[in-house]
């Protein structure tokens, strides 16, 4: 059992770890506002940007003349999944999700005979798929210094992915990122890059108009010139989406953290208390009896 000390030290530990993980709560709870303002505002450029792409493309189907980047190389066999989780800990599930889902993906791919290749964006997603997939791992991106990703940081990815593309060395690429819903609810998404998924009529696409438009430059110009900043806006939309899942999870795992320690608290006292007055019961006794024998 436990000595008086023991459950006081014990007890000042937690109580300083509480203060601690209040502290990361309020923090976290700080930055998510503008990074789900963030995130929220990207979204409507992505999307639209997948509509443009959706009717432009349409004008391709089925012809032998469409983008690479548009129909893709004809191949199946070399796939690149470019991970992106967060720099940091301390977020409950929230890295560890995303990684399980590339995890799963990969291991697929590899029981079908296919190569797989990792690019990872975040020190935690490479920490977590190393132990497994230290051979597939090509390159990993490390945004740990930059207090607020951007585009900047979503042109570097994005300049990697087109640089390995162009040179053959894969033949699709899957991103996966958190999709943010609310504070307990981050959602792990794959989301295929190359070559470019386009809307179906189901998902929202602009359906083409019966007077078509003309384009000036041509449409074989504008989407050469779309597909490639549609990949930079769906990474920076993947990055701007994790920032705020990221701050979510933190927030809701370090409430449950406060409460935790706010109920460890409270058992180890009731403890200190029954045994302080189990030693206090017991000296009186002997106290009692000593005075009897006199």
């Amino acid at each position: 059992m436990a000595s008086l000390k023991d459950l006081k030290n014990r007890i000042d530990s937690v109580r300083s770890t509480q203060k601690i993980t209040k502290a990361m709560q309020m923090v976290a709870a700080a930055k998510l506002r503008r990074a789900q303002e963030a995130a929220l505002a990207a979204r409507p450029y992505a999307a639209g940007m997948g509509k443009v792409l959706a009717a432009l493309g349409a004008v391709y189907d089925g012809q032998a003349n469409a983008p690479v980047l548009l129909s893709g190389t004809g191949k199946d066999q070399v796939h690149l999944l470019v991970v992106a989780t967060g720099e940091r800990g301390l977020a409950g599930g929230f890295n560890s999700s995303i990684a399980r889902l590339a995890r799963e993906h990969a291991a697929k791919l590899l029981s079908q005979g296919k190569t797989v290749k990792i690019l990872t964006v975040g020190r935690k997603g490479y920490d977590i798929l190393r132990r497994q997939y230290a051979d597939n791992i090509v390159d990993t991106f490390n945004f740990r210094e930059i207090k607020r990703v951007g585009f900047a940081q979503a042109q570097q990815v994005t300049d990697k992915v087109l640089a390995m593309f162009n040179a053959g060395e894969f033949d699709v690429a899957t991103l996966y990122f958190a999709k943010f819903g609310s504070v307990i609810s981050q959602v792990p998404t794959a989301q295929q890059l190359i070559p470019v998924k386009l809307l179906t009529k189901a998902e929202g696409a602009v359906e083409a108009p019966i007077m078509p438009y003309e384009y000036e430059p041509s449409e074989e110009a504008i989407v050469e010139d779309l597909l490639l900043r549609n990949i930079a806006a769906q990474v920076l939309r993947a990055l701007l989406e994790n920032s705020a899942s990221f701050y979510g999870a933190q927030m809701s795992a370090m409430d449950n953290a406060t409460r935790n320690a706010g109920e460890m608290i409270g058992q180890l006292q009731l403890s200190y208390n029954r045994q302080r007055q189990a030693q206090i019961t017991k000296e009186l006794i002997e106290i009692i009896s000593g005075a009897e024998a006199l």
